[in-house]
C-alpha cells in the first residue's frame, strides 16, 4: 500500500470536507464514489484529493468530529470492487465497499495526515 501525506480541512459553514495529497496540484479524473463523496486521481492513477459535500450527514457524525486534523483515508480498488475507509482519531467514521461501476483504475493507497 502506497502512503502519502494528507492535508485535510473542514468548512463547518458549508459542511464540506476536503482531503488533498500534499504537493498535488492537478487531477486527471474525478469520480463520484458514493453519495456526496468524490475522489480525484492524477494521470498516474494516484489519488490526489477527496471532497465530501454535506459531510456531517454523509458520515453521520457531528461537525466537531470533522474539525479534527488526525485523518486517514484508505482506498483499495480493483476492476470489480472499490473500498473506501475514513478514520478520524483512529475511529472509523466511514466504510464503503461497492462495485467499481465507474471504471476506476487499480488503487491501493493510504492518505494520512500523520505521515
Amino acid at each position: 500500500m502506497n502512503t502519502k501525506r494528507l492535508i485535510s480541512s473542514y468548512d463547518e459553514i458549508n459542511d464540506t470536507f476536503v482531503g488533498k495529497i500534499d504537493g498535488k496540484n492537478s487531477y486527471c479524473a474525478d469520480y463520484s464514489i458514493s453519495d456526496g463523496i468524490f475522489l480525484a486521481i492524477d494521470k498516474n492513477n494516484i489519488p490526489c484529493s477527496v471532497f465530501v459535500d454535506n459531510a456531517s450527514n454523509v458520515f453521520n457524525v457531528p461537525k466537531t468530529i470533522l474539525e479534527n486534523s488526525n485523518v486517514k483515508i484508505a482506498i483499495d480498488c480493483d476492476s470489480v470492487f472499490l473500498s473506501f475507509n475514513m478514520f478520524i482519531e483512529d475511529l472509523k467514521i466511514c466504510s464503503i465497499k461497492s462495485e467499481n461501476r465507474c471504471g476506476i483504475p487499480k488503487i491501493n493507497f493510504l492518505m494520512d495526515t500523520n505521515y
